[in-house]
């Protein structure tokens, strides 16, 4: 049987980033026969429990959680059809650094305090074995100062650099360049939306107080934004995804709420910026956005 033609590799910090950020698109290119790999970098040691029965879990009581999420991603990926997941390194190898500036950020096996030379090693690996056309992951700033973000980011973009040199590390599989790498994004004009739909529906204590999108950090121009992947059959499957991360996520109706209590509209679109490669032809929408992240990229 013959591989599969085209070839998606997503790098995450946690699980449930993937399902929120591309849970619509990972099922599409599924659903099309193309290979997708998702690699986590963590367990998400360090998240909140949202599920009181599991408290204990949490890092400052058992710190069990990773290994129980483990489970959680494994069952989101099985409602989206996906059959590569991997960690990167193996399971456990780096930790949840939690957020910004608090005491998770120091403990040795912290991913924001990995070695960085080390951990691109282990992502080239994957990008070797893999040989993706298309890599997806964040932008410089992990999309809102997550260090595990950032740290991703750093990752990623080193692995595509590295994987792409002939002289790095032979021995991990012969050199791959990848045609085209998306950070994900949400636009302002999507995200203000949402809030309005949030009030409308008397939900705005999801938001905290916000009232523009202009408050969010992760908030990015429209025209900034380059392609738009419209996975709206496969919502179905992003629910599905959703629910299967029950210790992060409560989902309610068609919106959720993450334990930031942030609430977002579960989006059938999801939205990313080309940053590296050639971008491919329009999609039929007004934007001129992509419509496909291999649009471009030769069969």
């Amino acid at each position: 049987m013959n591989a599969p033609s085209r070839r998606l590799l997503l790098v995450h910090a946690h699980p449930d980033d993937e399902t929120i950020n591309n849970g619509v698109t990972m099922a599409r290119y599924v659903a099309e026969g193309s290979q997708v790999t998702l690699l986590t970098c963590t367990l998400g040691e360090e998240g909140e429990v949202l599920v009181p029965e599991l408290s204990q879990l949490a890092a400052d009581q058992a710190d069990q959680l990773g290994g129980y999420r483990i489970w959680e991603l494994r069952a989101a990926m099985a409602a989206l059809g996906v059959t590569d997941m991997r960690f990167l390194g193996g399971a456990g190898r780096y930790r949840d650094s939690g957020m910004m500036g608090t005491p998770a950020n120091d403990k040795p096996r912290a991913f924001w305090r990995a070695d960085l030379d080390e951990a691109v090693a282990h992502a080239v690996a994957v990008v070797r074995e893999v040989r993706p056309q298309v890599v997806v992951t964040y932008d410089e700033n992990g999309g809102y100062g997550h260090p595990d973000h950032i740290q991703a980011h750093r990752v990623a973009m080193g692995a595509v650099a590295a994987a792409a040199d002939p002289a790095y590390r032979p021995e991990l599989g012969k050199a791959w360049s990848v045609a085209k790498v998306y950070w994900c994004c949400v636009p302002r004009s999507v995200l203000q939306q949402g809030i309005d739909a949030l009030a409308a529906a008397g939900d705005a204590s999801f938001f905290a107080g916000v009232e523009s999108a202009d408050d969010i950090p992760f908030a990015v121009d429209d025209a900034e934004v380059t392609a738009a992947v419209d996975g709206r059959v496969f919502v179905a499957r992003k629910d599905a995804a959703m629910r299967a991360h029950p210790t992060q996520i409560q989902v309610d109706g068609p919106f959720f709420a993450l334990s930031n209590n942030l609430g977002l509209e579960v989006l059938g679109v999801e939205y990313y910026r080309l940053v590296q490669g050639e971008r491919g032809p329009a999609g039929p929408g007004p934007e001129g956005w992509e419509d496909d992240l291999f649009a471009g990229v030769p069969g």
